[in-house]
């Protein structure tokens, strides 16, 4: 009778497994037969205490041959499933090679790359090469030569990112002007664009990564001039003919005398907005004629020779050249914005 229960089982379970057509199924059927708690063939297994001594190994003889053969045929059914499973997706995910091609669409320079080839352009014009320099300084190259004394703000942790066993990660491309004027004698006329970093705070105008281009020109009779005359010939051909440019007294460690290079807003037109914090003017960048004691520190002849120093933030110039309100749209990846451009 037991027995008879048992083929029952088989004959049933082995039906139930040639009509489930998924890994789901094949799941469900499994615990419903083969699960060790509550599994038909589990629960037949513990009424062996009730039957008779004699009946008891046959039984559970038969019982484990039942649970190998309906094993063996899961195995079987569930390459099946498989197979068909994997010719349905091949079936769903074909392509038709006679559809035309959907195209793709092109990218673009990032603007402040844009803005960058456009500025290097600006002052080759003006006679002026490129100089390039390592992102990792040393304090001598960043704030020593330059005339940064000991316990200037700027060196303090606040204002430089410090790397453990020594070094930093450039606070401006000024230190690109020392490893030139290190290897080269006046004339000398070269910019240097590249990226800089300070732990600032993140705000519509400032990011602690930005990209810099720092001029340099050293030659005999350069004047504060000749400074002028080329940051204005810059920003006409850069934000256009009738835009102000203003020049205030400033203060820099390796320029004296020192000045801060203020372009009109272009965004109010001089009238005062949230960008230029409603003064009308945006500030480009410092600038002023390079200190005696800085052509001293990379043996060039102050007493023959003078020069011009400034630098301006790329990505502030992309901000004002494309009208870009908020620094932040710049590095967010938003194709939205970059897609406008």
């Amino acid at each position: 009778m037991t027995l008879t229960i048992a083929d029952e089982i088989r004959e049933r379970a082995l039906a139930e497994l040639a009509g489930a057509g998924s890994r789901a199924e094949l799941d469900e059927w499994a615990i419903r037969y083969l699960g060790r708690e509550r599994g038909e063939l589990s629960r037949l297994l513990k009424t062996i205490p009730t039957l008779a001594p004699a009946e008891r190994k046959p039984f559970g003889e038969s019982i484990n041959a039942i649970k190998k053969a309906l094993e063996a045929a899961q195995g079987v059914r569930a390459a099946e499933v498989r197979s068909q499973e994997l010719g349905q997706r091949l079936l769903e995910d074909r392509v038709d090679v006679t559809l035309p091609a959907r195209g793709t669409e092109p990218g673009h320079e990032h603007l402040v790359y844009r803005a960058r080839d456009e500025m290097i352009e600006t002052f080759r014009l003006l006679g002026f090469d490129v100089a390039e320099g390592p992102e990792l300084e040393d304090e001598w190259h960043n704030f020593s030569a330059l005339n940064t004394p000991e316990d200037h703000p700027s060196r303090d942790a606040q204002d430089t990112f410090y790397l453990q066993g020594g070094g930093l990660l450039r606070t401006q491309t000024s230190s690109v002007q020392i490893r030139y004027m290190e290897h080269h004698q006046p004339p000398i006329r070269i910019v240097a664009p590249g990226r800089v970093y300070r732990p600032d705070t993140i705000t519509p105008r400032h990011y602690p990564l930005f990209h810099q281009i720092e001029g340099l020109l050293v030659d005999e009779n350069v004047t504060f001039g000749d400074l002028k005359g080329t940051l204005s010939a810059f920003a006409r051909r850069t934000f256009g003919q009738s835009r102000k440019v203003r020049f205030r007294p400033s203060f820099f460690p390796f320029t004296e005398p020192s000045a801060e290079m203020d372009v009109e807003c272009i965004f109010c037109g001089g009238s005062g907005c949230r960008v230029c914090s409603h003064s009308g003017w945006i500030e480009m960048g410092g600038c002023g004629m390079v200190d005696p004691s800085v052509l001293t520190n990379v043996g060039i002849d102050p007493e023959r020779y003078t020069g011009f120093a400034f630098g301006m933030g790329i990505d502030r110039t992309a901000m004002i050249r494309y009208q870009v309100p908020d620094i932040r749209l710049l590095w967010e990846n938003d194709l939205r914005f970059l897609r406008q451009f």
